[in-house]
């Protein structure tokens, strides 16, 4: 049986796109030779094989480049999208918005890529079900989201892009 995974999306907040930028300069120009520093002295002091300060190093050294190399990958093929004004009043990639339930239960968050929801916990993916159900919603408009525990009943309240004003 084959399995297909939900493509991941490329697209990027400007601030997303600088901060993954910040994390690749300072794995590389930083964090890397500090780490390269301490596997050769710990190297220098002799059998490898019982030395925890090498293989420790050592270990980390191989998820920094890694992560350089995932970043170096991601950055060349993501998409920075930015605010624009034909954006206004609807939501779109980028926009932070408030939902209320009937419940009275409110949410607010932005709707960003997959590689900055990391970080934030008011931040939900593009390809989130919630994300994907609203777009294109303006406030007021009621949206039905599929979760595991079934369908839920949501309404725009505010709709907001950072730089709009």
């Amino acid at each position: 049986m084959q399995t297909t995974q939900p493509m991941k999306t490329d697209l990027i907040t400007r601030e997303g796109f600088n901060s993954l930028k910040q994390e690749l300069d300072h794995l590389w120009r930083e964090k890397r030779p500090e780490v390269t520093k301490k596997v050769a002295w710990a190297a220098s002091l002799g059998d490898r094989s019982e030395n925890a300060d090498y293989q420790y190093n050592k270990k980390l050294l191989r998820e920094i480049d890694r992560r350089v190399r995932y970043l170096r990958k991601r950055l060349e093929i993501i998409k920075v999208v930015d605010y624009s004004p034909q954006q206004k009043g609807k939501v779109f990639f980028g926009a932070w918005v408030e939902v209320e339930n009937e419940q009275g239960e409110l949410r607010k968050f932005r709707i960003v890529g997959p590689d900055e929801i990391y970080a934030r916990k008011d931040y939900i993916s593009i390809d989130s079900p919630m994300a994907r159900a609203l777009l294109k919603k303006e406030v007021d408009d009621e949206v039905w989201v599929q979760t595991p525990t079934g369908r839920k009943q949501w309404f725009v309240i505010e709709i907001h892009y950072p730089g709009q004003d």
